[in-house]
């Protein structure tokens, strides 16, 4: 097995980084106590303003004012890890996140697919980069090396134990990610390097530093199998982001709310599955106003989160149509409070099978396929207003064919219709009177029906050409050529 470690110096950072909509702005994560505020991790612009983390908060205010400060929370570095595991997922099926801002995968088993090693790496790299993250990337025998050499070297590569093992002797102790505090010890006792650490006596080391430090380096270097915990993909995705500020128009929400659909997409493309109905959550904050305070009140009677649900008719996984789906769903939703946070979750994810398509189709490349017209439709104008049409046997042009739901039978909308002459597209709910001179192009198409119901229809059909050109469906009474009721347009 050959394994790809990818570190991520910037995880906690990154993952701020990527949901603001101006990065390029001084700004710096903050932890620590309240009356012990300190710098977290700070971006590239706020490093040139003199900020570095662990930076007290009163000083970094002192060196720049304009400095965007946002809460450091711990529990996020697990939940993208997390993420960036799904996304890996994707490359590989043994994928663990053991190890702290850090990936492991096996990449051997997944040449075959993405090729050989510089042009894995260079996919890997690339789709980091459009997800927003830093990373260093190592590949070696064992995972606990690919680690090491990832925090050492950015795009190291070793294929071989021996080699392995001639890169591992190099490695200084205090960096090798040895278990607790090892490395400073070894490092104090005058052992630099984990080649001087393993020509020492293994009893002394069992003794001095205990079993766990001989098990890692025995996995460190291949000696003995190194169970990993696997990564095992969630059965539904939640993923939510603090705006930090409250937002009162939708307009605001639709950056963060692009950044959640591609990572929904991304996690969909993951597991090879598609969605079907989310749920886009906009979480309210509500105040503890005085009695007097009027507006405050209405504020906290205003309920605590707002649901914009998002059904389709069939799995998708297109990150640009979820997106535009999403956004209609959400210019259609009042917002009774400001949001301060988004939250999307997504439950039903069946199978994706994606639409079929001739090796020679000759539809334009603008078209926009059915599937996808048909949701647009339903979420612009709502999901009542999009039917499907089924054939029936009366001949009555008002009663031949009937609504069926968009997620109806598909068995009557599959039914052939009664051969019958050409019908126009438009059928006008009621038929009017057509005046002005017209040609008669076709006809007559003798209809009588309804006797049976009481809506008895004695008609002659004809196709009629208007003065200015448009091809009219009119009829008249049986015999008669002239008083013509038109009762729909061809296209």
């Amino acid at each position: 097995m050959l394994w790809a470690c990818i570190a991520l110096p910037r995880l906690a950072l990154d993952a701020v980084l990527r949901r603001t909509a101006d990065p390029s702005q001084p700004l710096a994560l903050v932890g620590g106590p309240a009356q012990l505020r300190s710098l977290h991790a700070v971006n590239a612009a706020a490093a040139a303003a003199g900020l570095k983390p662990g930076m007290r908060l009163t000083a970094a205010h002192a060196l720049c004012s304009t400095v965007a400060l946002v809460e450091h929370d711990a529990s996020a570095d697990e939940r993208w890890q997390r993420f960036l595991a799904a996304w890996a997922y994707r490359h590989s099926s043994l994928v663990s996140t053991q190890w702290p801002g850090a990936i492991v995968l096996e990449a051997r088993a997944s040449f075959r697919l993405f090729g050989p090693w510089p042009r894995f790496e260079a996919r890997l790299r690339e789709e980091l980069a459009g997800l927003g993250f830093n990373h260093r990337i190592a590949l070696a025998p064992t995972p606990r090396a690919a680690l090491a050499f990832a925090w050492l070297r950015d795009g190291f590569a070793v294929t071989s134990l021996p080699a392995m093992h001639e890169a591992l002797a190099q490695v200084p102790v205090r960096r090798a990610a040895l278990p607790g505090t090892a490395g400073t010890r070894l490092h104090a006792m005058g052992v630099r390097t984990l080649g001087a650490l393993r020509a020492l006596p293994r009893d002394g080391l069992r003794r001095r530093f205990g079993v766990e430090l001989l098990e890692h380096l025995g996995r460190l270097h291949g000696d003995v199998d190194d169970p990993l915990e696997c990564y095992a993909p969630p059965d539904h995705f939640d993923a939510r982001i603090e705006l930090g500020f409250e937002v009162e128009s939708h307009q605001a929400l639709l950056f963060p709310l692009r950044r959640m659909i591609a990572d929904l997409a991304t996690y969909l493309s993951a597991r090879d599955g598609g969605v079907q109905r989310f749920t886009l959550r906009l979480e309210h904050e509500r105040s503890h106003a005085l009695p007097s305070h009027a507006a405050d009140m209405e504020r906290v009677a205003a309920p605590a989160h707002t649901d914009v649900a998002v059904g389709l008719l069939a799995a998708e996984r297109e990150a640009t149509l979820l997106f535009e789906l999403t956004r209609n769903r959400l210019e259609q939703v009042a917002l009774p409070a400001p949001v301060v946070a988004m939250r999307l979750l997504a439950r039903e994810l069946p199978p994706f099978v994606p639409a079929a398509r001739d090796l020679f189709d000759t539809r334009p490349a603008q078209a926009v396929p059915w599937p996808q017209l048909r949701e647009r439709l339903r979420a612009r104008l709502g999901d009542e207003a999009v039917h499907r049409i089924a054939p029936s046997g009366d001949p009555r042009p008002e009663r031949a064919w009937r609504r069926v739901a968009a997620a109806g039978d598909d068995a009557a909308c599959l039914q052939p219709a009664p051969p019958r002459p050409a019908r126009p597209a438009w059928l006008l709910p009621r038929p009017l009177p057509l005046r002005g001179r017209v040609r008669i192009v076709s006809g007559p198409e003798r209809l009588e029906s309804g006797w049976w119901d009481g809506d008895d229809a004695r008609r002659d059909y004809y196709v009629l050409e208007t003065a200015q050109g448009q091809r009219a469906w009119a009829f008249a009474a049986p015999g008669e050529l002239g008083n013509w009721m038109l009762h729909g347009w061809f296209a």
